[in-house]
C-alpha cells in the first residue's frame, strides 16, 4: 500500500523565529488523516527545526543537497552532512533548482545516487512548463525527465523515491491543474514507471501533485485515485491551512 504524504516545502522563508513560531503553530493543530506530514526549512533552519518539531508526528527533510561527499564547493550541503544532522528525506529537481540553477537530469541523477547512497528517501519533482502544455509535448517532456534521471536505478531503489509531478504553469501563479488534468498526468506517469519497472513497483510508489494546492481544493485533488498526496508551496506557510491540507485526505 502506497503512502499518503504532505510535504511542506518553505523554499526561502522563516527566519529562525518565524521557523520556530510556524512550528509551534502547526503543534497546535490536529491531523485527522493518515497521511505522513513533513516540512522542509532552510538549510540554516534545520537544525532549529528538528529540535522543535520532535515531539510532533512532523519530519523535518531538505529542500536540496549537492552530489559529492565533501570538497571544494563553496555554499553547498552533502547527504552525510544533512544525516549528521538527522534529516533523512531531501527534495530533488526542483523546478526552481531547474529553472534558477539550471540543474540538468544528469546532475539530478547524481545527487538522487548520492541521496540513496547515504540511505535518504527522496522526494523527485519533475514536471512540464506552460509552453509545453500548450504544445501538447508535457508527456514527452515528463516521461523524458523521469528516464534521464532515475530510469538507472535499481528495483530496490525505488522503495525509497516519491515522485512529485510539478506542472510548473501551476506553481504560484494561481493557476491549477483541474483534478482531472492532475490524474491523467500521474496514471501516465505510473504506466511510464511500469513500462520499465512492472506494475508491482509502479503501483506502489507514491506520486505526489505540487501546484498550488490549497485548502479548497486539496480534498478534490487527493481523492483521485493516482494522486497520493502534495507538495505544498505558500499554504505550507500556515499552520491552518497546512492541516487543512493534511486533513484533506
Amino acid at each position: 500500500m502506497r503512502k499518503q504524504i504532505v510535504a511542506g516545502n518553505w523554499k526561502m522563508n522563516n527566519d529562525l523565529a518565524e521557523t520556530r513560531a510556524l512550528i509551534s503553530d502547526l503543534a497546535k493543530q490536529s491531523k485527522i488523516s493518515n497521511a505522513e506530514v513533513m516540512i522542509a526549512p532552510t538549510f540554516v533552519c534545520l537544525g532549529t527545526a528538528l529540535k522543535h518539531s520532535s515531539n510532533l508526528d512532523v519530519e523535518v527533510v531538505a529542500q536540496n543537497m549537492h552530489y559529492a561527499t565533501n570538497g571544494a564547493f563553496t555554499g553547498e550541503v552533502s547527504a552525510s552532512m544533512l544525516r549528521s544532522l538527522g534529516v533523512q528525506t531531501v527534495i530533488l529537481g526542483h523546478s526552481e533548482r531547474r529553472a534558477y540553477f539550471n540543474e540538468k537530469d544528469n546532475d539530478l541523477a547524481k545527487k538522487v545516487d548520492a541521496a540513496l547512497s547515504n540511505n535518504m528517501r527522496v522526494i523527485f519533482c519533475f514536471g512540464e512548463e506552460l509552453a509545453d502544455r500548450k504544445s501538447g509535448n508535457h508527456e514527452k517532456v515528463v516521461e523524458s525527465q523521469i528516464k534521464n534521471a532515475l530510469f538507472h536505478l535499481s528495483d530496490d531503489a525505488w522503495e525509497s523515491v516519491v515522485l512529485a509531478y510539478e506542472p510548473v504553469w501551476a506553481i504560484g501563479t494561481g493557476e491549477t491543474a483541474t483534478p482531472e488534468q492532475a490524474q491523467e498526468m500521474h496514471a501516465f506517469i505510473r504506466s511510464v514507471l511500469a513500462s520499465k519497472y512492472g506494475n508491482d513497483i509502479s503501483s506502489e510508489v507514491s506520486i505526489l501533485y505540487g501546484g498550488s494546492v490549497k485548502p479548497n481544493n486539496a480534498k478534490e485533488i487527493f481523492s483521485k485515485p493516482d494522486v497520493d498526496g502534495g507538495l505544498i508551496g505558500g499554504a505550507s506557510l500556515n499552520a491552518e491551512d497546512f492541516y487543512a491540507i493534511v486533513n484533506a485526505f
